[in-house]
């Protein structure tokens, strides 16, 4: 015997009796189903967000679930990604077709996506991980260079700042927000930087009006590391479009995906064609790549998207906007009733920004409110009672990145021996300390944004896991 607790689980049922040969029970709700169930419910969390934590009556004493006791929930939150058959259908006439690398479809995607984030225009590669390699190549970033990061991001901001031969410039975040502080940026710049390159991390975005106040006053380039703020806005203006370039990653866990992939936003045409340039073997499209240099104008790399990438990428942009009110909506009721326990701190978003979006959900753990639990422990206890945290909020693995090995690995490498003097390499290793990103990374928890693709009453039981480890915080110790 089971009880039906919401349109959501309805649907579920249903889809058992269905007769499919396509998907398992839960993968047959389709996203469109899906969404009109879930925002069903997700319209009405934000009114009870008002509502204080400890006015419910929560039933959360007894023994916790890593000790032995009865876990919060069994029942496991929505998988990610979502997909149906009008994905198979996009995908079936390209591998019919035989042409499978960059054509057609391709095309007609960069100009959808473009028109979605409000861009003139679009460059679909490999990843993201390419895109801003490609980007920070396009607007001259090389050699001798340095590029003002944050060290509170994934690898491949930094991957793709040293594979242009320059030198990542971290400067600490803010600690309300985990941006890049736009407060420290000035004191960092020096006459070999050439850009800035904020990361918008998490659930935030960085502070673009005073990053690109600095950029004008110093000739500094722009480009924003986007690959996990799918359609987060700034003063209603999308992220990936604030600076000289904006780039984005669609990799299989991402808000918009297609298994592999990224993008290059831009509004300067010249600037884009020097981005296709690079992609395609330096091969010349426009008006300002032409042929009068040859078939390869330009030095460059193939990291080009492919035709079956792109067909699944044009589906799952008829279904991301729903789903980004879905997960806005539930982390805003969550988030309403999570900040009441004690040591459990969201972080804040400036006033800004107009829309916020949902890579990771994540917040501090201040362990002296849990009896000084470990972090591990803690986390180990709310996996135990059926919620998938971790620490890290999925950008991070062990250190942040300016504490990584290869930073070090770089800088002793023949290259950048002989790019860099000894006195420039020993400075830069003189100033690479970012306390506040430090402590960031040994008080955070969170999950990934498919738990937000749920109904009230998952995030309930978000809520009430934590509430439950919270009040029986002494049986950890």
């Amino acid at each position: 015997m089971f009880i039906i607790r919401d349109l959501y689980d309805i649907l579920l049922i249903i889809s058992a009796f269905k007769p499919t040969n396509k998907l398992p029970m839960e993968k047959a709700i389709t996203r469109r189903r899906f969404i009109e169930a879930t925002s069903l419910s997700a319209t009405s969390v934000i009114s009870a967000s008002t509502i204080p934590v400890f006015g419910f009556s929560t039933n959360q004493s007894g023994k916790l679930a890593i000790l032995g006791g009865k876990p919060v929930r069994t029942k496991p939150f929505h998988p990610w990604p979502v997909w149906d058959e009008l994905d198979e259908k996009a995908i079936i006439p390209v591998l019919r077709s035989g042409v499978w690398s960059r054509n057609n479809v391709v095309s007609e995607a960069e100009e959808k996506f473009a028109r979605l984030m409000g861009a003139k225009h679009c460059l679909l590669t490999s990843n993201g991980t390419n895109a801003l390699f490609t980007a920070l190549r396009a607007l001259g970033v090389g050699g001798g260079d340095e590029v003002i990061t944050t060290p509170y991001t994934f690898v491949a901001t930094i991957d793709a700042i040293l594979l242009n031969n320059a030198l990542p410039v971290f400067v600490d975040i803010d600690p309300e927000t985990w941006q890049i502080d736009p407060e420290k940026i000035e004191e960092k710049i020096t006459e070999n930087t050439t850009a800035i390159l904020p990361v918008h991390i998490t659930c935030g975005m960085s502070h673009m009006d005073k990053i690109n106040a600095i950029a004008k006053k110093h000739n500094l380039k722009v480009i924003e590391d986007a690959c996990q703020a799918h359609m987060a806005e700034w003063n209603n203006k999308k992220a990936g479009t604030l600076g000289d370039l904006g780039c984005i990653s669609l990799q299989n866990s991402k808000s918009i995906t297609c298994g592999e992939g990224g993008a290059i936003l831009g509004d300067d045409e010249q600037i884009m064609d020097i981005c296709y340039s690079f992609h395609n073997f330096g091969r010349p499209r426009g008006k300002y790549m032409t042929r009068e240099h040859g078939g390869h104008p330009i030095l460059g790399t193939k990291c080009r998207m492919a035709e079956y990438q792109a067909s699944i990428l044009i589906t799952q942009m008829s279904s991301v906007e729903e789903e980004t009110k879905i997960r806005s909506a539930n982390a805003s009721y969550l988030t309403a009733k999570l900040k009441e326990i004690p040591g459990l701190v969201p972080l804040k978003h400036y006033k800004e920004i107009t829309r916020p979006t949902f890579y990771h959900y994540g917040i501090r753990y201040k362990k002296e409110h849990f009896n000084n639990c470990p972090r591990g422990k803690f986390i180990e206890a709310l996996d135990a009672e059926g919620i998938p945290i971790g620490s890290g909020l999925g950008v991070i693995e062990g250190e942040p990145m300016h504490r990584e090995g290869l930073i070090e690995a770089t800088l002793n490498s023949k290259t950048f021996s002989n790019l860099y003097s000894n006195e420039q390499l020993d400075s830069y290793r003189e100033n690479l300390d970012c306390p506040e990103c430090d402590q960031l990374v040994q008080e955070t928890v969170g999950f990934h944004n498919h738990v937000l693709l749920g109904t009230k009453q998952d995030m309930d039981d978000i809520f009430n896991a934590f509430l439950k480890v919270y009040e029986n915080r002494e049986q950890l110790i």
